[in-house]
């Protein structure tokens, strides 16, 4: 069997969802069969490229000047002559429009894998025109979720039929009992008390307003828990205000960014997600996979990867009431909350982990090197 060699295109390979698939993916695939290597446009490498090089994957950045960089797609077209690419593998929109016009005429067969869209989605009319031309000529379209999918079709003009799904996947987590209480200890939280929250980027997409506007709700008639926030971002400082606002700043705890953060999800009981867009949360992903049921705003992947009423509750978007009453349906009921976080693990291990993931793409990949072969 030849080897077959992919560069993945993608913005940077900072902390991020897409990062960590494209981490998992050059990390896990069969070296016997596949030789991977990144290229971020963004000019930086970042934190997760980094991790991937120290697994001696090639990781190189080229810096995208403004507008439309005619340079950057000349230096993409060398790379992938010069390497003998067999496949551009592009990671959302701009990167896949930069590698399919480096790849045009090299024989190097161009995938775009759609990680997710931002909030609000619009149309746009040079969409309409250029999308569907690329489209034809690129091998293979996948979307994470079928939501993905959707708003694949509908803003961007690409036929429904081209577009595959292909979940996320990730390693599932694991925790000691005994480094769970330890952190709880820490962060003075008894173990006697609740705990829900977050690991998210502090972003106004999250809509994390709502999420303590609930857990203010829920606080007066549920005093005894706490809310944990793990992350960082540009509404730190307004979330703190707000907390303070609504007199829950004593049990609502911003940690601020945790660089492995496991221990500190899995001190939750309940996992939030009040974002206005999603693709597939890869920290959603995690809870699941510690046996953690989750509320949901019922956004992008989310009603896909949550099963209303079995792994978690799904509320509709932007509704502080509903939110609140799905947890405290699920405080008022413990024995619904363990069989929901039960259920949410072995769904994990079922359609979401890294080896499904993987697999995936491996099949994807290889169907790629059987046409080739096929069309002589």
């Amino acid at each position: 069997m030849s080897m077959t060699r992919i560069m993945h295109v993608t913005f940077n390979m900072g902390i991020g969802g897409t990062e960590q698939v494209i981490r998992q993916l050059v990390t896990n695939l069969p070296r016997a069969e596949f030789d991977n290597q990144i290229v971020c446009i963004d000019g930086y490498i970042g934190e997760l490229g980094r991790f991937v090089e120290k697994a001696d994957i090639l990781v190189s950045a080229v810096k995208r000047q403004p507008g439309f960089d005619w340079a950057l797609i000349r230096r993409l077209r060398q790379k992938i002559v010069t390497d003998n690419v067999d496949i551009v593998h592009c990671h959302q929109y701009t990167p896949w429009i930069y590698g399919w016009f480096a790849s045009f005429g090299t024989g190097a067969r161009v995938i775009l894998t759609e990680h997710g869209r931002f909030y609000p989605d619009r149309y746009r009319y040079k969409a309409a025109l250029i999308n569907p031309l690329i489209a034809l000529s690129t091998h293979r379209i996948v979307a994470i979720s079928h939501a993905t999918r959707d708003a694949l079709a509908r803003y961007e003009f690409i036929p429904k039929s081209k577009i595959r799904v292909i979940y996320n996947g990730i390693g599932g987590l694991e925790c000691a009992k005994e480094d769970v209480s330890r952190l709880k200890q820490k962060l003075g939280i008894p173990e006697n008390h609740r705990v829900m929250g977050t690991v998210a980027r502090l972003d106004p997409v999250k809509n994390q307003v709502m999420m303590l506007e609930a857990f203010a709700q829920v606080s007066k008639k549920y005093p005894h828990n706490w809310l944990l926030m793990v992350g960082d971002g540009p509404d730190r400082q307004m979330l703190e205000d707000k907390a303070k606002e609504l007199a829950i700043d004593e049990r609502t705890i911003f940690v601020g960014f945790i660089d492995q953060p496991a221990l500190y999800l899995a001190a939750m009981d309940l996992f939030l997600l009040t974002s206005n867009t999603e693709g597939t949360s890869m920290t959603l992903l995690e809870a699941m996979s510690l046996g953690i049921p989750s509320v949901v705003t019922d956004v992008g992947g989310n009603p896909e990867i949550i099963e209303q009423g079995k792994t978690g509750l799904v509320t509709p978007i932007a509704d502080v009431d509903s939110f609140a009453r799905s947890i405290e349906q699920l405080i008022k009921q413990p024995e619904l909350m363990t069989h929901q976080g039960e259920r949410a693990q072995q769904v994990f291990f079922e359609r979401f982990s890294v080896a499904s993931m993987v697999e995936n793409y491996r099949r994807l990949y290889q169907e790629q090197n059987a046409e080739e072969a096929a069309n002589g």
